[in-house]
């Protein structure tokens, strides 16, 4: 027995929106996979490297007498326990200084990382709970 055009339209929608709603799910998923960039302090990323090109955010503290400022700043990202070297090539945030917390998000390439952006803490208070939860996982002390 043939469908009637209204129950045919009817079906019609409904598989329309099926695949719209799968559409719109899988652009989300892709969307969160390339937004969500991976926490890691420097011994992590020496423990277990990331993989080539993969973008991530690397914390810790901005290690003294490591600071080389330029049109490209070079300085090294430490936990204490590993160092990370780390160039970026734009202007630091105000805050950005030599013994404080910053959070620089790109990729590693070979022994560098190549930053996309730099953060500082906002005041002399201030510590991101992600970086202040992954020194605590790893009994890392911090006097600041």
């Amino acid at each position: 027995m043939p469908m009637s055009p209204r129950k045919r339209r009817r079906v019609q929608l409904v598989a329309l929106g099926a695949v719209l709603l799968a559409a719109a799910s899988g652009l989300i998923i892709v969307g969160i996979g390339q937004g969500g960039q991976f926490f890691r302090l420097p011994s992590e990323i020496v423990e277990n490297p990331p993989a080539e090109g993969q973008t991530i955010r690397l914390g810790g503290l901005v290690k003294e007498g490591t600071w080389e400022r330029g049109d490209v700043h070079f300085f090294t990202v430490t936990d204490t326990e590993a160092d990370i070297r780390v160039t970026f090539t734009g202007i630091v945030p105000d805050l950005f200084a030599e013994g404080e917390d910053t959070i620089v998000t790109g990729r590693m390439d070979g022994e560098l990382f190549r930053a996309d952006e730099v953060l500082a803490k906002h005041d002399e208070e201030y510590r991101p709970k992600e970086l202040t939860d992954a020194f605590e996982e790893r009994g890392i002390e911090l006097t600041n």
